[in-house]
């Protein structure tokens, strides 16, 4: 049996949101047993947005929750970093409708999560174990939940980018590879997207320090993976994927995706009840925080 967790103490950081460009104050608290992951609008008096996908609102290049007059967008890369290192329980509070982009990946938030550090907690994590498949299309877009005893993504893009034809990779979930493989991966746009984006509002905050750009023949910025524009989608759809608001024991298989693709994919999940049951533990197995089961000695 694996017991749920929340941060040891509390952490603190500042940066800028990145469709925004307004400075933001972001902490992260310890939460009682049970409450889940809930966002704390301190400008609004401290009304709170559960990460739930039941309160998904906006997916304006980014995944945005809402709940009565309460917002907070830009949310997926703290969730995936909070959801791989295995924190059950945390007030996010911040200060601004946005959390900060901070390097354009869910590096900063992780070493926020290490710095804190974890302790566990009274009751026992429910994993929501995937019991037949779950899919979902459009166009030419796809995305699947299939069983699995560990959280797997198999993820691959096309565009119409010489760079980025295909790209296609397949990540075990677990909170030091997750750490050390796919937390750095960085957001990424092109470059001929930008003036249109802050025409509308948005990337007001984008630079080469917090996203990888494309120009018409490559990265305007030195690239810390060769694959890094896939290994950014997984961490966008684990993040996502958290709004299910349990750990998942499922193999997801995503072909052209996004946010709204992930987020729909958790709403139909949650509505086919039969698809899923949830449990304390793989069958035979300890689990780990973020889901990996651990060979356990007789």
């Amino acid at each position: 049996m694996t017991l749920q967790r929340t941060l040891r103490r509390a952490i603190s950081c500042t940066g800028i949101g990145l469709h925004s460009g307004k400075k933001v104050s972001l902490s992260l608290k310890p939460a009682p047993v049970g409450s889940g992951i809930r966002f704390q609008r301190l400008d609004l008096g401290g009304a709170e947005v559960p990460a739930s996908v039941r309160h998904v609102a906006t997916l304006n290049y980014a995944t945005g929750l809402a709940n009565d007059a309460a917002c907070v967008d830009t949310v997926e890369h703290l969730l995936a970093a909070l959801s791989s290192q295995g924190v059950d329980n945390v007030l996010v509070e911040l200060n601004h409708p946005e959390v900060p982009i901070m390097d354009g990946s869910a590096a900063p938030f992780v070493y926020l999560i290490q710095e804190a550090g974890t302790r566990r907690q009274s009751l026992p994590r429910k994993y929501l174990r995937v019991r037949r498949p779950v899919s979902l299309e459009r166009g030419d877009k796809r995305i699947a939940l299939y069983p699995a005893e560990q959280f797997k993504v198999t993820y691959t893009i096309n565009f119409d980018h010489a760079l980025l034809r295909h790209q296609s990779r397949t990540f075990v979930v677990s909170d030091d590879a997750f750490a050390q493989e796919i937390a750095p991966a960085r957001t990424f746009g092109f470059l001929k997207e930008v003036e249109m984006l802050r025409q509308q509002g948005l990337a007001l905050g984008g630079s080469l320090d917090n996203a990888v750009v494309l120009g018409e023949t490559g990265p305007l910025n030195t690239l810390r993976f060769d694959d890094e524009f896939v290994r950014h989608k997984i961490l966008d759809a684990i993040g996502d994927l958290a709004l299910v608001g349990y750990p998942l024991l499922a193999h997801v298989v995503v072909h052209r995706g996004g946010h709204a693709l992930h987020t729909a994919l958790a709403a139909r999940l949650l509505e086919e009840t039969e698809a899923w049951e949830l449990v304390e533990q793989a069958e035979g197995a300890e689990v780990s925080p973020a889901g990996v089961p651990v060979t356990v000695a007789n």
